[in-house]
Order: C-alpha cells, then structure tokens, then sequence
C-alpha cells in the first residue's frame, strides 16, 4: 500500500500534532508532535516516533524506559494537520508513571459521565492481574470461564425477557449487566476491544464494497 504523507498539512515549524490514543479502550495517552522523518519511521516501524520541541531532535517512546506503543492505525482529520494514533501501550504513557498524560482534573460537569468502558475494562484487567478478596470480578475469575459463559447465557435471557415485556429499564439494567460479564469473559480469551471494532470495521467495508458492484 502507497503511503503519501506529502498530503499531510505541516506547520511553520515543520510539524503536526499527534493525539496517541489507547486503541482498545479509547483512552487519550497523550499529545505529542511528530515530523515527515518521525512520522515515516512510525509507521516504517510500528513504533511512535516523535519529534521533541525542547530537545530538537527525535524520540522513540519507550525506548529507555521500555514502555512502548505499538501502533495499529493511524488516521488524519478533515484539514489534515493533526494525526490520531491508535495504539496498543506497552507500558504507562506518562513519565509519572500514570497510564494516560491527561490525570489532572481542570474542570468536571458531574451531570456528564466519563467513559465507563475504558475504565472498567482497566480494572477487570487489575482484578485479573491482582485478584481482591471480596471482588465480585476476581470471583469470576476463580471460577473459570464455564462460570462466566453461564452467567452470559442468563444475562442474554434477561434481555430478551425484558425486551419481551417492552420494560426499558429492566432492558437498560440487563444489557450492562450482560456488557460487563461479555468483557470479562474477552479478558479471559484475550480479545480485545480493538479486535472486535477490526472486525466490525472488516464487516462494514466488505459490506459497502458488495452494494458498490
């Protein structure tokens, strides 16, 4: 595949703004910058280069600390001066150790929630990594996935019931309910969010490509 990156629109400086973005849960790592060099060795090397302001010079994140980001998509906006990277992050994003540079709260409008997924995708995946005695979630994963498939089958009935009934609570109730334990048992098979937008995304374009002929 041809790769143009001339019709990319540069700054004064020779630059453009790259938003890193976790491309399974959505989670925004960072805002760096990269150049025409930086950006060629990215996607030469599935690794996120940048270009340094202060420094002058390019940087391969995670290459002292190990914590590296291997990219799988890049896109660009409607003026085509800014890049979305989405990646898979080996390690925190931030050199404070956080998993995201965006930690410090500015301003929260308590009536507008945050992105639930990432979140709880996170913290299923520290209850697999650090179980807690008490936690619902580290239960799950005691049990093994038999216990997890059965609680998908009851959840799955649930929704239907309710659906059945026209209760749109109830409905509302069972579908997060079923979302949780369907996350629960990807974490277990090791899927990701990232595999099943790819196969969505697959889905979509041979769909669209069938209506085109």
């Amino acid at each position: 595949m041809k790769i143009n990156i001339d019709q990319l629109s540069f700054n004064e400086d020779g630059l453009i703004p790259a938003i890193v973005q976790n491309a399974e849960t959505g989670e925004v790592l960072t805002l760096a910058y990269m150049n025409q060099e930086s950006l060629g060795k990215t996607i030469q090397t599935d690794e996120t280069w940048f270009f340094s302001r202060k420094r002058q010079k390019l940087w391969n994140k995670g290459e002292t600390s190990g914590n590296k980001q291997a990219v799988k998509n890049i896109t660009y906006d409607c003026d085509a001066d800014s890049l979305l990277v989405q990646v898979e992050p080996l390690g925190p994003a931030c050199h404070t150790g956080m998993d995201s540079c965006f930690h410090n709260s500015l301003y929260k409008n308590s009536d507008i929630s945050n992105n639930v997924f990432p979140q709880l995708i996170t913290k299923i995946k520290e209850r697999r990594a650090e179980p807690k005695q008490g936690s619902y979630t580290t239960y799950l994963f005691k049990e093994g996935i038999d216990k997890v498939l059965k609680k998908v089958g009851e959840e799955a009935s649930e929704v239907i019931i309710g659906a059945k009934n026209n209760d749109k609570q109830e409905v509302i109730w069972e579908i997060a309910d079923l979302s949780y334990h369907t996350l629960v048992l990807m974490e277990i098979l090791d899927i990701s969010i990232y595999d099943i937008k790819k196969e969505l995304q697959a889905r979509h374009i041979q769909k669209e490509g069938k209506l085109s002929e």
